[in-house]
């Protein structure tokens, strides 16, 4: 009898000395802290050198001017553009057509050349949204798709573009 009392402290005495650890390690003694059946989230390991995923420039798709600056360009005669396969950009600015040669460039950079445009009479206003739009365009920095949008970003200010059917 004695034996058995012994044998059984022995063990209640281990269960207790270990229940310790068991909960500073989580539930079901797993060391990560989550219970069973769960893993513990996968962190990205860094690697020297390495860049992160650069996205490609959609050459062949027209675009249609969404907005500059925030504001909004109303009506018919929105600026678009394209960039063939090429890298010859040609589009309409509002009221005149122009061509370029353009390069997407590493890390999301854009190079446009000089422009080549017709020189139709406009009104006013949208001459002047038309010169506004074409500056930013050649002055453009980096580009970036947000969602469906082509974003174009140069020192002039911001362009937003929806992809034409």
């Amino acid at each position: 009898m004695n034996r058995m009392l012994t044998a059984a402290l022995v063990c209640a005495a281990a269960a207790f000395a270990a229940a310790p650890a068991t909960a500073q390690m989580g539930m079901g003694g797993n060391p990560s802290g989550f219970g069973a059946g769960k893993q513990p989230e996968k962190k990205p390991q860094y690697v020297p050198g390495a860049k992160p995923q650069e996205k490609i420039f959609p050459l062949g798709s027209m675009w249609t001017a969404v907005s500059m600056n925030g504001k909004p360009f109303t009506g018919a005669d929105r600026p678009s553009f394209i960039i063939d396969t090429q890298y010859r950009a040609r589009g309409y600015g509002g009221c005149n057509t122009f061509t370029a040669t353009a390069f997407p460039l590493r890390e999301q950079h854009l190079a446009v050349g000089p422009l080549a445009l017709t020189k139709k009479t406009c009104d006013k206003a949208l001459a002047a949204s038309e010169q506004a739009f074409l500056i930013a365009l050649r002055t453009a920095g980096k580009w970036d798709l947000d969602g469906s949008q082509l974003v174009i970003r140069s020192q002039n200010g911001e362009l937003r573009f929806d992809r034409a059917l």
